[in-house]
């Protein structure tokens, strides 16, 4: 039997063989046996290096305070999609999927601190200048600066400076922490001038930052974001498939549920009478000719 292949992948990330599973050249099981870590074993995956000690520490501090954040868009989709009892791995995969562009936007947070780093070195200017150019167009279009601010952290998210000072104890802090910094300063004298409350950095500005200045790429830390937050969602999704109901809407619960019907409050149209299939013409008319049906129109 011919088993040449019609064509050929290529791949420079891994391959196996029946003796080992080989990732950028290293054989993962040598890393483990010779004790680098998973994080270790992250940045030879997406940057084909091993990392300082210090760079591997600064990578499990980021993750560490990003794993959990109780009830999030991620974690509540994750109990949602449970409560249908479906395999796990759907609800895991739907808490991932909630990532986007303002739960967890690493990419977007990236791509913003790259391009207007890229203008202050073709544009001859400082990090302090580029900083206030960027938050004075953001702000006069009316578009959120990214990594500013969290709904749930009002004053200011408790695990965003902390990452920034974790960066500075390590010695890995960089231009992009340089250039963060000076955002947050002018975003902050932005919103005081305008008599506007303040608004603090979030994980996200903090995060990214820290995972850029050691290498990561903006998709590569959205992608080490989700990835990590996926751990916390699964364990939501395990406590609610094996604590709570199924539905998650039983009325003996002591307490008000997920989809409850008592959480919903109907704003619709008033209870009508479905017409007769010989009165539907005239009725479908009258409704059009009077516009009414408009204002529910989605």
């Amino acid at each position: 039997m011919n088993r040449d292949p019609l064509f050929r992948r290529k791949t420079s990330i891994s391959y196996k063989t029946e003796e080992k599973t080989v990732l950028r050249g290293y054989n993962l099981s040598d890393l483990a046996e010779k004790g680098y870590s998973f994080c270790d074993a992250m940045f030879v995956l997406f940057q084909n290096r091993i990392p300082t000690a210090a760079e591997e520490k600064m990578l499990k501090y980021e993750m560490g305070v990003f794993l959990e954040h109780s009830m999030s868009p991620s974690a509540a989709g994750a109990i949602g999609v449970i409560t249908g009892r479906p395999n796990l791995p759907c609800a895991i995969a739907a808490s991932i999927m909630t990532f986007g562009g303002v739960h967890g936007p690493g990419a977007a947070h990236g791509y913003m601190l790259n391009k207007y780093l890229d203008r202050a070195h073709k544009e001859g200017k400082s990090l302090d200048e580029m900083a206030k150019i960027l938050v004075d167009e953001y702000l006069d279009n009316k578009t959120p600066v990214m990594g500013m601010g969290q709904p749930q952290h009002i004053d200011s998210d408790p695990r965003a400076e902390p990452i920034h000072v974790k960066q500075e104890e390590l010695g890995v802090q960089g231009v992009y922490l340089e250039f963060q910094r000076a955002v947050e300063k002018h975003f902050h004298a932005r919103r005081k001038a305008e008599g506007r409350s303040y608004v603090g950095v979030n994980v996200v500005g903090s995060g990214n930052t820290a995972l850029c200045d050691i290498g990561f790429a903006p998709n590569a830390a959205w992608c080490i974001g989700s990835v990590c937050r996926g751990f916390s969602c699964a364990a939501h999704a395990i406590y609610n498939m094996k604590r709570g109901r199924a539905w998650g809407a039983s009325r003996n619960e002591p307490m008000v549920q997920m989809i409850d019907l008592s959480m919903i409050k109907y704003i619709g149209p008033e209870d009508r009478r479905v017409p007769k299939q010989s009165e539907r013409q005239e009725y479908a008319k009258n409704q059009k000719e009077q516009g009414e049906y408009k204002q529910w129109v989605i």
